[in-house]
Formats: C-alpha cells, sequence, structure tokens
C-alpha cells in the first residue's frame, strides 16, 4: 500500500559532497568552503533552524544579502543526502522483481538518458535507475565547473536552470517512487515523518524558485495537498 492509501486508513545521510562558501554571513568567517565559518555550514544552520517552526514556508526563503545560486546548491546538496539516506533505507525492497521499472503507480514511467552510456531514454528496474542517478548527480556535485569550491569561481550562468532544475526534476522521481511503492516500509524503519519534512520542504523549495515544473509534480500532487 503507498502513502495515499495509509493516508486513507488514517493516517531527514552520507556525508556533504560539497563544502562551498562565497559572501560570508559573519564577517568574521575563514574565507575557505570548508568547516563550520563556511557560508554552506551557515546557511544550513540557518535553514534547519526554521525546520522546527510551524511552516517550513521561512526555511525556503532566501536570506538577506545572500547569493541565490549558492543557496539552491546548498539545498541540492541536503536533499541529495535525504534522498539518498531514505532510498538506502529500502533499497533491500526495492528489487528487480518487485520494482521492474522505475515509475510512480501506473501512469508516470520515468526513462534513464545521460547522452553517455544511456544516449536514448531506457526503461530498467527502479534500483538500477536510482544507483545510476547518484552515481550521476555525484558526478556533477564533484565537478568544480559546475559546483565551484574556489572562492573567486562563479557559478556558471546556467547553474540554475540546466544544473539545479535538472538535478532536482530527478530527484523528485525518487522521492515519488518512494511514496507510490515504498511508503510503508518507509515507515516500518522510523522514517515516515523525515520523509513528509523533507519532501514538504523540497516542494516548497522548488516551486518557490521555479526549479520542478508543475507537469512533474503531478505524480505527487495528491501527497503535496494531503501535506500543506
Amino acid at each position: 500500500m503507498n502513502f495515499l492509501g495509509l493516508w486513507a486508513r488514517g493516517m531527514t545521510s552520507r556525508p556533504n559532497r560539497r563544502a562551498m562558501d562565497s559572501i560570508a554571513i559573519n564577517n568574521n568567517a575563514d574565507p575557505t568552503r570548508t568547516g563550520t565559518g563556511s557560508v554552506q555550514y551557515q546557511l544550513r544552520q540557518y535553514a534547519e533552524s526554521t525546520l522546527g517552526k510551524s511552516s517550513l514556508h521561512e526555511a525556503v526563503l532566501l536570506p538577506e544579502g545572500e547569493s541565490l545560486d549558492e543557496w539552491i546548491a546548498c539545498h541540492v546538496v541536503d536533499f541529495y543526502n535525504h534522498v539518498n539516506m531514505l532510498f538506502m533505507s529500502v533499497s533491500h525492497h526495492c528489487t528487480d522483481e518487485s520494482c521492474p521499472k522505475m515509475c510512480a503507480g501506473e501512469n508516470y514511467n520515468y526513462f534513464w538518458r545521460d547522452g553517455v552510456d544511456y544516449r536514448e531514454p531506457t526503461s530498467m528496474p527502479a534500483n538500477k535507475y536510482v544507483k545510476l542517478l547518484i552515481k550521476w548527480i555525484d558526478a556533477q556535485l564533484d565537478d568544480t565547473s559546475l559546483f565551484p569550491v574556489d572562492l573567486s569561481q562563479p557559478f556558471p550562468p546556467h547553474f540554475r536552470h540546466d544544473v539545479a532544475a535538472q538535478i532536482l526534476k530527478r530527484m523528485l522521481r525518487v522521492y515519488a517512487h518512494l511514496y507510490w511503492h515504498h511508503y510503508p516500509q518507509i515507515c516500518q524503519v522510523g522514517l515516515g515523518t523525515m520523509l513528509n519534512t523533507s519532501f514538504t520542504h523540497f516542494t516548497l523549495f522548488v516551486t518557490k524558485y521555479k526549479l520542478v515544473s508543475d507537469t512533474e509534480l503531478q505524480a505527487v500532487k495528491d501527497v503535496i495537498k494531503i501535506l500543506a
């Protein structure tokens, strides 16, 4: 039974891949992209400090004076960590037999294409899709031309809509698959609240900055409505 079925019956990792720092929130911070003085650390602390409040809407707001690209990059890394951990917690239930294709219910099927090993959209088991996705995201996070680590290097002009948006669109598909096909298992391992909080934060963020289209969100529109 999926998330919607359980709700009808009565019903946030791996280490960060990127340590970044650009415009200091704390003017005394050491100008490096690592450690507790980094902007990424301070932005994350700012975001996490809002998560215990009644609304997550405040958590997605850009801190005054900060770079939007930096804010988006920080969230890409955090959502990546959430999705990776959540999927790994139930990956033994997501087998070739139980999930022979990457989908969200019967109406939304997702095909893998990376332009290198898979030049055409390819159907595959969900677990293989997610493994390839994690590898693909890893490669982008490690690419300093896309996620710069040097203070003097700006984000590329196409970062927001061609890099971050593509990563987040594919992350959404993992959230959708988890809700449609693994929500009971997520709850069994005690991560239901984390999934719901992470996903709510995710949808508020990507809609606030127009990073994922309404068409992509259709697969989870009922979940979004319930969690609103």
